[in-house]
Formats: C-alpha cells, sequence, structure tokens
C-alpha cells in the first residue's frame, strides 16, 4: 500500500541490514490516523471470512489488531507476555522467540477469551521469522479454533515468516512487503506474493 510505503520511506530508520525502526507511528508514538487506515485494508481484504475475533500480541500490534476489530465490529483478543496471577492458570501459552529483542517470552491468553468455534483472524505489526504468528497458531490449536488469516503491517520478505505462514496454508494479506535493506534505505518488494484470502 503506497501509502504506508511512503510513510516509512520518510520516517522509518534502518539498522543494518535486517531492522527497520518505525517508533514514530507505529511501535511507541502510534499514530491513530494511520492505523485507522490500516484496520479499514484489513478489514476489506478479509472481511468475507465471518470473522469472530482479532488477535495479536501486546504491544506493538495492539494498535492495528484494534483498528481491525473495530471495522470488523468483533473483539480483539490479544496476548499477555507475562502470565498474570489473576488469570489464575486457566489460559493457553506458549513460548515466543523475539528475533529484534533476542530473547524469549511466555505468552498466553485466558480460555474464556478464544472457543473452538472462533474464526481467528491475526494481526501483527511486523513478520521477520515468524515467531510471533507461530506462538499465536499454537494457541489457536490449543483452543481448537480456526485461524482463518494473517494481516502484517510490515514484512520482511527475505526472511522466512512469510513461508512459514503460507506453508500452513493460512492465507497472508501484508500492507508493506520488504525485499531487503541497503545502506540506509528500505527497497520494497516490486511483487507481493500474498496468499489469495478466499472463503474457508
Amino acid at each position: 500500500m503506497k501509502f504506508l510505503e511512503e510513510r516509512i520511506k520518510s520516517e522509518g530508520i534502518v539498522l543494518g541490514s535486517d531492522i527497520l525502526k518505525v517508533d514514530s507511528f507505529l511501535n511507541h508514538q502510534v499514530d491513530p490516523v494511520l492505523m485507522a487506515r490500516i484496520g479499514a485494508e484489513f478489514a476489506e481484504k478479509f472481511r468475507h471470512l465471518q470473522i469472530t475475533k482479532v488477535l495479536t500480541i501486546e504491544s506493538s500490534g495492539i494498535a492495528p489488531a484494534l483498528m481491525t476489530s473495530f471495522d470488523l465490529k468483533v473483539p480483539l483478543v490479544f496476548a499477555r507476555k507475562q502470565k498474570s496471577r489473576i488469570l489464575n492458570n486457566e489460559v493457553f501459552s506458549t513460548t515466543v522467540y523475539s528475533y529484534t529483542k533476542q530473547s524469549e517470552n511466555q505468552i498466553s491468553i485466558s480460555k474464556k477469551f478464544i472457543s473452538a468455534n472462533d474464526r481467528i483472524l491475526i494481526i501483527d505489526d511486523f513478520l521477520a521469522n515468524g515467531q510471533a504468528v507461530q506462538g499465536l497458531l499454537d494457541i489457536i490449536e490449543q483452543a481448537q479454533a480456526q485461524a482463518v488469516g494473517v494481516g502484517i503491517v510490515i514484512e520482511k520478505a527475505f526472511q522466512k515468516g512469510h513461508q512459514l505462514i503460507l506453508s500452513k496454508h493460512i492465507p497472508l494479506f501484508s500492507l508493506a512487503s520488504i525485499d531487503h535493506l541497503v545502506d540506509g534505505k528500505v527497497i520494497f518488494s516490486k511483487k507481493q506474493e500474498q496468499a489469495d484470502v478466499k472463503q474457508r
């Protein structure tokens, strides 16, 4: 999506060959107008899939996921990165490795918020190696729910997350797909290889 690519070009900060900072509008400071547009794009793409819940991980995925759920008029559920005693262990949980932070996090979701009847859309800010999405898919599987789609704000197409999701035959839609990062610049993919978002 050109509107997002232009924002990345003007405000994104490239660190080396694999890290892109967009903390002026997505990861630290959040632009609500941009998030509303992002949410509308995801909702339009996935609306026909009879989604019952939108799922993400705290915290950077919450803004785009919330606006998507608002447009779809379904609840947003987010996985917590630290287990809360309030949940009383009545949770689905798994471990996720963060490539950026080089650390593991246990994520969990209360069992009362996901059921086998749910058709779930995953929304996240970045897709790199796919570990965050894999963790959410693991939780969805534990709940015996169905993952019907994955929406990503910014995808690093040169890393393995894209193929990981497609190998599971789950529709994937990324708003901005990056081919590579070089000399402080973002080079976007000329052709985004995205799964068709069909009725499932």
